[in-house]
């Protein structure tokens, strides 16, 4: 039965070996298998040349190729791209591309819907199902590549970053979350560089100190506050794990990590008469001193069903001109894709709710 076959886009690179080892196979076969589906997106077995033909009969009996299939496609006018992609059971999650004239980034979603409920943000006002698994994840890339094209090997990548911004806190995903990672960072896979790939977090303190020094790639830390008073209000979860609980954890991971060169991108939500005073912004450069840092700030991506609003110019200017007399390096976002709702904070997929409070233990411990 096909609910029987091993679905190989759930296998790390690791796994992948194991898996042919335990099949009588030398390990090696896994690296042509990665290229055949990460580097050429080859998913049928009998297009897999390099392997013998018996090989091919007996992936085909034990063996399934598969990843989510994209249901909708929405292109905003500055290129922005919005899939939707069918995960089963009614329920939908979305992925973004970024072009830009340097690079194509890719914001990839880690979960169907969002435990964390940041009260900004619209993922979670959707509710939470439960984890994306690796093929689901992986499977965001992979279709996102058929559109824009694979690397066939060569140097220069159609999808040359990857951010775990889209739906889902990762770190409460964290073992299939580890997965993807080694297969974005694989050579034999799509090979891209550890500061090309960032894993963005709430803020799950305990996960980001078991990782350090295991897992490096880039890491951003969505913030949104200044104190811990006003954190609790805007992310639930700093009710859990405090701001200096969290930055702490932060210095920890930085300290054990080449892909940041040293400090980690701070995401900043500016929303209007709630953040975004210069008094506030004073508290954020005291706060960030002893944080090598740089700091994005993002306007607020208004949403239906949201009371809150994005600032003016004028105040989102002189919130920047405090960070930046202060010395830090500060990048005010632009707004890409808010016209099909694609921007950061507005990714809603279509989710099953099964969470009526926040529950996060799991994977901590």
């Amino acid at each position: 039965m096909a609910s029987d076959l091993i679905n190989l886009m759930n296998l790390s690179p690791k796994e992948l070996g194991e898996f042919f080892e335990s099949i009588g196979e030398k390990a090696f076969r896994s690296q042509q298998i990665l290229r055949w589906i990460y580097q050429f997106g080859v998913t049928n077995f009998d297009e897999m040349t390099n392997l013998r033909k018996d090989l091919r009969a007996k992936l085909k009996e034990l063996c399934v190729i598969t990843a989510p299939e994209i249901v909708t496609e929405q292109k905003a006018s500055d290129g922005t791209t919005k899939w939707a992609l069918d995960i089963g059971d009614g329920q939908l999650v979305e992925t973004v591309l970024i072009p830009e004239e340097d690079r194509n980034t890719l914001c990839i979603s880690t979960q169907v819907g969002c435990p964390v409920k940041c009260s900004f943000c619209r993922t979670g006002a959707q509710g939470f199902n439960r984890n994306l698994t690796v093929n689901e994840i992986i499977g965001q890339v992979f279709r996102a590549a058929t559109r824009v094209g694979f690397s066939n090997n060569q140097e220069q990548k159609p999808i040359s970053n990857v951010v775990m911004m889209g739906m889902g806190e990762p770190l409460l995903n964290l073992e299939n979350v580890i997965k993807v990672c080694d297969l974005l960072l694989s050579d034999y896979a799509f090979a891209l560089s550890k500061r090309r790939v960032t894993v963005s977090t709430s803020g799950v303190a305990p996960v980001l100190n078991k990782i350090a020094g295991k897992v490096d790639v880039a890491l951003a830390l969505s913030l949104h506050a200044p104190n811990d008073e006003l954190r609790d209000e805007l992310v639930p979860l700093n009710k859990k794990y405090n701001i200096e609980k969290v930055l702490d954890s932060v210095r920890n991971y930085l300290d054990k990590s080449n892909a940041n060169c040293g400090r980690v991108t701070i995401e900043y939500g500016l929303l209007d008469h709630v953040n975004d005073s210069t008094e506030q912004a004073e508290q954020l450069v005291k706060l960030l001193r002893t944080i090598p840092c740089k700091v994005n700030l993002i306007p607020f991506n208004e949403h239906e069903g949201s009371a809150y609003k994005k600032p003016s110019n004028s105040r989102i200017d002189r919130f920047y001109k405090v960070l930046f007399d202060a010395g830090f390096t500060v990048i005010k976002r632009t707004t890409r894709g808010d016209e099909i709702s694609a921007a950061c904070g507005q990714l809603a997929g279509q989710v099953k709710d099964k969470l009526s409070k926040l529950k996060i233990n799991a994977q901590v411990n």
